[in-house]
């Protein structure tokens, strides 16, 4: 029972013994109410007495907000954008007005100025009647043993923040039991860059890790310099690390502590941002979906998040008291921050600037709707 309906329930009861009292037993009672609530006895008396005037159901009087014409404008992006928060939302603008005019028309001289100046936390109150509550899914995680002491934990030997160290994770698309056969989504992200890759295998057998993991390798725009991931049978395999391992210059290979997620914060971030917030928490248990998902990944959700929706990264953090205090940098996508990086090969750049310019994020959010209906079917 919540408290305002506890509070009614009381206050009726009030008013009941209230209605029953003549003129003196009503004034001791008004003496206990003002005591007991601390009301002022002329409030008291009317509310008693249920006399208050209605309420008129008129909003807060003032000006209405000056930003009320980008309304329209920021729902449509935000829409598109993957619901993205304020922080992310507004350097993401300057990547999406270019396109919005053909889409949706040209924007008049006063909301072009507007967008201009709009901040995170304006973009944020704009849309806050529009936000949704996440869901939770079940841990799919199984360790695997054999190989720990030929891996070490990640944080005794890297901590590097250039591109090309890449976090791996495994997500499960198994409904509410992991019983039986069902599709696995595989998630890798870089810490440099944030740039991010999503596969989808059926089951979690080696060979097709391996397929997916590889696959992956040859579509990256960087180099792949280490490699780290939790301790789960799917990653902790010969014929994984094998493939990374035998060439000419081998794979830096670290994995987390056994029952830290955090220790793989980067990749269990985009968990959600990609599997979770594309596919939802449904069981998949047709094998014909994995073609349908690995092209979606790869030809839709995978430019749309590394070109045009920023992300940002952690700076600095500190404790204060009881609470940490985190400082983060100013919001980018994973293709800005390659183009920004001195590790990336010029010849690499000049093929991410072609690809950029040949993308509309609008036409790529309509194609996630178009296929992912097909998948879920």
């Amino acid at each position: 029972m919540t408290k305002e309906l506890k509070r009614n329930e009381e206050l009726e009861r009030w008013q009941q013994r209230y209605q029953r009292r003549n003129r003196e037993g009503r004034s001791r009672m008004l003496d206990e109410f003002c005591e007991q609530y601390k009301y002022e006895r002329k409030y008291a008396a009317k509310l008693l007495g249920n006399q208050l005037p209605a309420a008129s159901g008129k909003g807060r009087s003032g000006p209405e907000s000056e930003y009320q014409p980008l309304l329209e404008v920021v729902e449509r992006i935000w829409s598109a954008a993957e619901q993205l928060c304020g922080k992310r939302l507004a350097p993401a603008l300057g990547l999406w007005l270019p396109h919005y005019e053909r889409h949706y028309g040209k924007l008049l001289p006063t909301q072009k100025k507007l967008l201009g100046r709009v901040s995170a936390a304006t973009l944020d109150r704009m849309l806050v009647s529009l936000k949704s509550q996440e869901l939770r899914g079940l841990c799919a995680t199984r360790p695997g043993t054999l190989l720990r002491r030929q891996i070490p934990i990640a944080g005794e030997v890297w901590d590097e923040q250039r591109p090309g160290f890449m976090e791996a994770d495994g997500v499960a698309h198994c409904g509410a039991s992991l019983a039986g056969n069902f599709t696995w989504s595989l998630v890798y992200t870089c810490h440099g860059s944030t740039w991010t890759e999503g596969r989808a295998v059926w089951n979690k057998g080696s060979a097709g890790i391996v397929e997916q993991t590889r696959d992956v390798e040859e579509h990256l725009p960087f180099e792949l310099l280490g490699f780290d991931f939790d301790n789960g049978s799917e990653w902790m395999n010969w014929t994984l690390i094998k493939y990374l391992q035998v060439r000419v210059e081998p794979i830096r290979l670290t994995r987390s502590r056994p029952y830290h997620k955090d220790d793989n914060a980067h990749v269990e971030q985009k968990n959600w941002m990609w599997p979770r917030q594309l596919l939802g928490y449904s069981r998949l248990e047709d094998p014909e979906a994995v073609a349908l998902i690995n092209a979606l990944y790869k030809e839709t959700w995978g430019p749309l998040h590394n070109f045009f929706l920023p992300s940002m990264k952690l700076k600095d953090k500190w404790r204060e008291g009881s609470r940490w205090v985190r400082r983060h940098d100013q919001a980018q996508t994973a293709y800005q921050r390659l183009m920004a990086s001195e590790e990336i090969h010029s010849k690499n750049k000049r093929r991410l600037r072609e690809q950029f310019e040949a993308l509309d994020p609008f036409e790529l959010a309509q194609q996630v709707e178009s296929r992912l209906k097909r998948i879920l079917k």
